[in-house]
């Protein structure tokens, strides 16, 4: 048995413990034992054959002996008992974002809730924000993330897709034999919503490894070997597709899954015109890197975000192939909340984790006041907010704070602050939170409004949308994008995996009509303003470059660009 597969009993032991109200001490050291494997450099069942598992740090007598029991049986009978116990549907809930080991304990020991549909209800009927540690944020996340994976259908949003692809492939790399393992499909490509996972191994013994992969925890469902390929769903139902290939095949099989299909086709009707032989795009002795494909061709390296046959192959064949925008390039963030409003971290500690991000500034965008479930700000708040950041900005935290607003474009039209308001602002945001089911005239009007507005520099997700949840609202987005052409005013793409707003179409309209583009996170905390990478992954979809994105400009131009507002339209 490996150290990764080890691992997977030993975590699994710790949650279904944790789950059923066990010591934490005991849980505590199962958790231990989990990172200590992770980074063991030689298979534990050497260690096992030199009677050295007890000088490995947390490995008690019980945990000795459970590695002992897997090493010899491929079995735990620890295991199989907790399962017993804990009730499978503590572990489906497992599945759900934002509903850690803690939080499920905490619900099924005060409520007695196990199953999914009880954790719904009780979401729906507002018992969760209750309890200790959730809260009235926690319990909308469930109930939405509930809704959310009901209705997927079986695609789910590049934000659910990535960590856990992520995550698989950091787990193969530590198998023995493993020399490459990468993401490719949907998720490589950066596909706002994703019907599979797919991972590609490069291995001495493909075999071996998916045998390997057969027993990893999440392989709940629909478990199909096929060829050098196994399949599964998650708890959660999303599928996934692990290829297992011998090196010289790795570079090859890597290429045809991340497709699309349509790219991918034309590339071999292209090698074919050159006369260039099947077996010598596919040969291992010819292939170290995805590169070469298209260096045989005579062509530039085609990044995977474009591999849609929507004009990349015309593009490198003329030399016009962009440089895509990088994550690096990002210099700031416009568009977050804090604790003023309904974020849940404060300013500082904003401030502090984009400084840890390498960014120079940051713009503190809080609700305004008519959104009160938001607990938006009046006048009077947001000017005392604006002092508070004014007085950080002479602390010298090493990053430049711009004081800011997303102002509600009311259902009538009109902004929910005054012009005298707004033009005090460095950075302000218009967006619309009500009024979705307005005609498209109406909704495309009061959006158009915010955009003359000389004050407003951003209008935040523009289309409204919640992937998988909501559709756009009746929007007249080509209006919309004409309008930003005159007035300059900046169209956001929304780096919140569950919005991607603008989307990958609409950005490279955006580019081609030469509309300012921002790419925030509208994060409300600090763990979100790594969302970042999102919305660059679906810029680089829409061929963004770094002269596209306004964010990608220094501190010093972007404050001339800022300043320059009140003269825009």
């Amino acid at each position: 048995m490996t150290n990764l597969e080890i691992t997977w009993v030993l975590a699994e032991i710790a949650d279904l413990l944790e789950l059923g109200g066990e010591n934490p001490f005991k849980v505590k050291a199962y958790r231990q034992a989990v990172r200590v494997l992770h980074h063991l450099p030689e298979p534990v069942a050497v260690m096992a054959q030199r009677g050295e598992l007890a000088k490995l740090p947390g490995f008690g007598k019980t945990i000795v002996a459970t590695v002992k029991e897997l090493l010899s049986t491929g079995t735990c009978t620890s295991l199989a008992r907790l399962r017993e116990e804990v009730p499978a549907g503590l572990r489906e809930m497992l599945a759900i974002p934002g509903l850690g080991v803690r939080s499920i304990r905490t619900i099924y020991s005060h409520l007695g809730i196990s199953t999914l549909a009880e954790l719904e209800q009780a979401a729906r009927e507002k018992r969760l924000r209750t309890l200790p540690g959730i809260g009235t944020k926690s319990e909308l996340t469930v109930l939405r993330n509930i809704e959310m994976f009901r209705q997927q259908h079986g695609r789910f949003p590049l934000g659910v897709a990535l960590p856990f692809a992520n995550q698989l492939v950091a787990e193969v790399r530590t198998l023995p034999g493993v020399e490459r393992a990468e993401i490719a499909g949907d998720v490589r490509r950066g596909e706002e919503m994703v019907e599979t996972a797919r991972i590609v191994v490069g291995a001495d013994e493909p075999d071996r490894v998916l045998e390997v992969i057969a027993g990893h925890p999440q392989a709940a469902r629909d478990t199909v070997r096929e060829g050098p390929s196994i399949s599964f769903r998650t708890w959660m139902g999303l599928a996934v597709k692990v290829t297992v290939v011998s090196r010289k095949d790795f570079i090859w099989e890597w290429f045809l899954a991340t497709g699309s299909r349509a790219h991918t086709n034309r590339v071999a009707e292209m090698a074919s015109g050159n006369r260039i032989p099947p077996n010598r795009l596919n040969s291992g002795s010819f292939l170290q890197e995805e590169w070469e494909i298209y260096s045989l061709l005579g062509l530039p390296y085609i990044p995977p975000e474009i591999r849609e046959n929507c004009g990349e192959l015309e593009a490198a064949k003329d030399g016009s192939l962009p440089e895509l925008l990088l994550p690096e390039n990002i210099k700031g963030d416009l568009h977050i909340h804090t604790m003023w409003s309904d974020g849940l971290n404060t300013i500082e500690e904003m401030a502090k984790a984009a400084y840890a991000m390498g960014y120079e500034y940051l713009a503190i965008t809080d609700h305004s006041h008519s959104l009160a479930i938001a607990n938006g700000l009046s006048v009077e708040r947001l000017q005392e907010q604006w002092e508070e950041i004014r007085d950080l900005n002479r602390q010298n935290l090493g990053i430049r704070l711009f004081t800011g607003v997303e102002v509600d474009i009311l259902a009538d039209g009109r902004l929910d602050y005054p012009d005298e308001v707004l033009a005090q602002a460095d950075v302000v945001i218009a967006s619309i939170h009500s009024g979705f089911r307005q005609e498209a005239e109406k909704i495309t009007t009061r959006i158009e409004g915010a955009m003359k507005n000389p004050h407003v520099d951003i209008v935040a997700h523009p289309t409204g949308r919640m992937l998988g949840r909501r559709r756009p609202y009746d929007i007249q987005i080509e209006r919309v994008l004409d309008l930003a052409a005159r007035t300059g005013t900046w169209l956001e793409i929304n780096a919140f995996p569950d919005r991607l707003d603008l989307c990958d179409k609409h950005a490279r309209q955006c580019k081609d009509m030469e509309i300012p583009i921002v790419i925030n996170t509208d994060a409300h905390d600090v763990n979100r303003l790594q969302e970042m990478l999102y919305g660059v992954i679906t810029a680089r979809r829409g061929w963004l470059t770094v002269d596209d994105v306004m964010n990608t400009r220094s501190f010093d131009q972007i404050t001339r660009v800022l300043g320059a507002k009140g003269k825009k339209k």
